[in-house]
């Protein structure tokens, strides 16, 4: 057994988190946006997936690996104020009737995604914008350059 192997076999939340994250990268992809993970948002946060559209939108989507991680995450509306659409992803084992109708729902795997819920709409303000889309860019150019 390699050391991924006994990692997620100990414990397997590892997995569905990452495997959501896949799906969800998958899924905006194939509505045009850029996706980068884990980034760091201004306030200190770190956003699961921020994803760039076409003309610019911004979505942060949180990953919710199973209900505890869920019950246990009280900073979601931190996000909010640095996006135009926030989502919560889940696996489709999660009980979906728990997430807030202030958030979009994705339901997600490995392989790709779903949105269920679109997000309540909430323009990001131009100055905090153009903030996320350098620091958006930033972090991808970096990551490209360290391979």
């Amino acid at each position: 057994m390699d050391q991924s192997s006994a990692v997620s076999a100990s414990n397997p939340a590892i997995d569905d988190a990452s495997a959501l994250m896949r799906g969800v990268a998958r899924l905006f992809a194939e509505r045009g946006y850029a996706c980068v993970p884990e980034l760091i948002l201004a306030n200190g946060r770190r956003a699961d997936i921020a994803a760039l559209g076409p003309k610019g939108e911004l979505a942060v989507v949180e990953i919710k690996s199973g209900l505890a991680d869920f019950r246990s995450d009280a900073k979601w509306p931190d996000y909010v104020g640095y996006c135009d659409s926030f989502y919560f992803a889940v696996s489709p084992r999660f009980p979906r009737d728990i997430i807030p109708e202030e958030a979009g729902l994705i339901v997600a795997d490995a392989w790709g995604g779903a949105i269920l819920r679109e997000a309540p709409p909430r323009p990001v303000k131009p100055a905090r914008r153009k903030a996320v889309m350098l620091r958006f860019a930033h972090c991808a150019a970096g990551r490209l350059m360290r391979g």
